[in-house]
């Protein structure tokens, strides 16, 4: 019989604390009945009848004990028909039970890994390009959506220059190490020569070649104040307007505070419909994937402590309508602090087992790379 991964941990402290109780109460009949219903659940996604139970139970028990064993657990909240005639399948609640007492969580199989880690080799590569080849990834793996929740990080300079675009205008071209590029018009003083614009160029260029903005604009600014010999007023001039522009640029210099969500393999959600009243549940699912601000302080709840975090269904109420699942892993870096969280969105009857340790891993090998 399985029982709670210590490597893993579950957020909703409370929720557990209920699964355990109503996993204490059941006896050994009824759990393993349970137990083997929700894992012919999460394997099929057809309800599950005692018939089918009877093949799988160790127990030697009929149809019929089963039959009544099943009208307990449904007593109990932790399953439902959801047809009339048909087999069972568990409930949020019942979810929670399982996952939290009696999911056996095994070791990632080996090619997974070896595959997991493969993709993500390369120190060439944009750190957000990795993560979202991990993003894509999971997707193909769990045949689920993937998704990554990272800070912005400040981008620093590659190049700048400024070019006349007019009177009393100029054009300021910024391009930083991550390869954007962006165009700003700041004003110049009338009669600016173009040589003056040079020398703001590579004074600038001087200082901020591959540093971020905020590391660098107070000592220039300094600079300028006390070491005014080194450039014209009118070049100071354009090198002081040219930085205040830079400031209020809402790309290159994203502020560490602001979130990337990363989302990938959408697409397998629409596999997951069975009936045609799924329609509606995955156009919620979308729905909820549209809302990205609420996804985000969803996987910022992932980010308190060490492990897995599962949210399932309605316990949170971003999918209080699409009835969906997030297993979800937290990442550091080089000093330790969580940075971000990686996961898989899909429907509440993911196969945990499985899917637990793929994310689990694939958030080590984030952090490794980090460090």
């Amino acid at each position: 019989m399985g029982c709670p991964n210590p490597r893993f941990n579950v957020y909703y402290q409370r929720l557990e604390v209920e699964s355990r109780l109503s996993s204490a109460l059941l006896s050994e009949r009824p759990r393993e009945v349970f137990r083997h219903l929700v894992e012919a659940f999460l394997s099929s996604g057809e309800p599950v009848g005692s018939r089918t139970l009877s093949q799988r139970l160790p127990l030697a028990l009929s149809p019929a004990s089963i039959r009544n064993v099943m009208a307990d657990l449904e007593n109990m909240g932790l399953l439902y028909a959801p047809h009339t005639s048909a087999g069972r399948v568990p409930t949020e609640k019942g979810l929670r039970l399982f996952v939290d007492g009696l999911l056996e969580v095994g070791d990632l199989d080996a090619n997974e890994r070896g595959v997991i880690e493969a993709s993500m080799r390369g120190s060439e590569r944009r750190f957000e390009d990795v993560l979202t080849e991990a993003t894509t990834l999971l997707s193909g793996l769990s045949r689920c959506a993937g998704l990554v929740m990272t800070a912005k990080q400040d981008a620093g300079f590659k190049h700048l220059e400024f070019v006349a675009a007019g009177p009393g205008k100029a054009l300021v071209i910024m391009v930083s190490d991550d390869g954007q590029v962006e165009n700003r018009v700041i004003a110049i003083p009338a009669g600016l020569p173009v040589s003056a614009l040079s020398e703001a160029s590579n004074y600038l260029n001087a200082r901020l070649r591959g540093r971020t903005l905020d590391a660098a604009r107070g000592e220039i600014l300094a600079e300028l104040e006390s070491e005014r010999r080194e450039l014209d007023s009118l070049t100071a001039k354009v090198v002081a307007e040219g930085l205040a522009t830079l400031s209020h640029s809402n790309s290159g210099v994203a502020r560490a505070e602001e979130n990337v969500l990363i989302v990938r393999g959408t697409a397998n959600l629409l596999d997951s419909m069975d009936a045609q009243g799924d329609i509606e549940r995955v156009r919620n699912l979308f729905a909820d994937i549209e809302r990205k601000n609420d996804l985000i302080r969803l996987l910022e709840l992932a980010k308190d402590g060490d492990g897995v975090h599962i949210f399932i269904g309605s316990e949170t109420r971003l999918f209080s309508l699409s009835g969906s699942s997030i297993v979800a892993a937290p990442y550091a870096n080089a000093a330790g602090k969580i940075v971000g969280v990686i996961g898989v969105l899909g429907p509440t009857r993911l196969n945990y087992g499985r899917i637990i340790p793929m994310v689990d891993h694939t958030a080590k090998v984030i952090g490794r790379l980090l460090s």
